[in-house]
């Protein structure tokens, strides 16, 4: 295993190469899979060997780990279905991960995965009744007629494999980058979608857009009648590219986004997220302000941390996933303090809480990274406190 140190040090060596992309993810074209999304090789049915480090060398911040899955394919988020992990990887595959048997299932999509840049199959959620429906929501990029699109589909378990039941929105705005892709359930039971601007900024301040949002739809894929904006999915806009939703113990809503890229970088941002509000992109960026539009809880400045997946911890702090920052971090909202409490492994893609145990992804293998030769890997953290 690559140590601490070494992967702290490639990985500065990837931000000085990477440059002007500071705040987005990498534009290489991975391979595009089939229309039936099959698995490249067969699934892993073998048991895992189970390591656990030794703490990190860097800082008092790095913890110790178990690695519970390795060689993933560039992941993108983690859903849980009591102790068994489920991970989707952007060519379009589920990974189960069922104490230390891995198994990659085959996603049958109608319209095949869009594997180009940040595209792909992107956010992955176990239905609430998955117990009983075997239902998920996938929401994955596609091209059609020339164009690069999203959509949010309705998947269901098959054994070892995934087959499309329906879709519930399609012709979301898509791009080779930004192109948003986490969902969650709010405590109102309800589906939230976040999408990208798609490359084409002025999309995100035009409400009749689906680009540059973060939608809310029943789980049978209407407007909710309650929605802001009568009959729209729009439940706030002037996004950029957010990455992360999570709501706190009174369901006070927070999203994670990516700012800028090039001069200026960074400015990353934390939101509380109000029905109906504008967020601002691209008239403004960090610390600005304008009338009608909403600053920022938090943003990083001119560093770039590229904030991914979040979750919420017992306390009300937000740990945030980060891709250019190279760690996990704590934001507490109370008091707007941001530290690190996890780094050196690299990328990470999502993060989640689960029995007071948090889990992490890697994304060393999506063409931005510096990867092991066991990434990406599914990490269970020793408690940090």
């Amino acid at each position: 295993m690559m140590t601490a140190r070494k992967r702290i040090a490639a990985l500065m060596m990837t931000m000085l190469c990477v440059g002007m992309l500071a705040a987005c993810e990498s534009t290489k074209t991975s391979e595009s899979p089939p229309s039936t999304n099959t698995p490249a090789a067969e699934a892993t049915d073998k048991p895992l060997e189970t390591e656990t480090s030794e703490p990190t060398e860097t800082d008092d911040t790095a913890a110790a780990y178990e690695v519970l899955a390795q060689d993933l394919r560039v992941p993108w988020v983690i859903t849980f279905d009591d102790d068994t992990v489920y991970i989707s990887e952007r060519e379009g595959n589920v990974v189960k991960v069922d104490g230390n048997k891995m198994t990659r299932q085959a996603v049958r999509l109608k319209k095949g995965v869009h594997g180009l840049g940040e595209g792909g199959f992107l956010g992955f959620l176990l239905a609430q009744d998955f117990a009983k429906s075997k239902m998920a929501y996938a929401y994955h990029t596609y091209e059609e007629k020339g164009r690069i699109l999203n959509r949010v589909v309705l998947l269901k378990q098959n054994g070892e494999q995934w087959d499309e039941v329906r879709a519930l929105l399609e012709g979301i705005p898509g791009a080779a980058n930004h192109d948003g892709g986490r969902m969650a359930f709010g405590p109102d039971k309800l589906l939230y979608v976040t999408t990208g601007d798609a490359q084409q900024r002025e999309l995100a301040q035009d409400r009749s857009s689906l680009a540059g949002k973060i939608l809310r739809m029943t789980l049978d894929g209407k407007v909710p009648e309650d929605n802001p904006f009568p009959g729209s999915y729009v439940y706030s806009y002037g996004h950029r590219n957010p990455q992360g939703l999570v709501w706190n113990d009174k369901n006070v809503m927070f999203n994670t986004e990516h700012g800028p890229s090039g001069d200026p970088g960074g400015h990353d941002e934390i939101n509380v997220i109000d029905a109906g509000g504008n967020y601002g992109w691209p008239t403004i960026y960090g610390d600005e302000e304008h009338e009608g539009l909403i600053t920022p809880l938090y943003h990083s400045g001119e560093t770039a941390i590229a904030p991914s997946g979040a979750t919420m911890d017992k306390s009300n702090r937000i740990l945030i996933a980060t891709l250019m920052g190279g760690a996990l971090y704590r934001f507490d909202p109370a008091t707007k303090e941001m530290a690190v409490v996890f780094e050196g492994e690299g990328r990470l893609r999502d993060v989640k809480m689960k029995d007071g145990r948090i889990y992490v992804i890697t994304n060393n293998t999506d063409g931005r990274g510096i990867p092991a030769k066991t990434d990406d890997r599914l990490l269970l953290l020793k408690p940090i406190e």
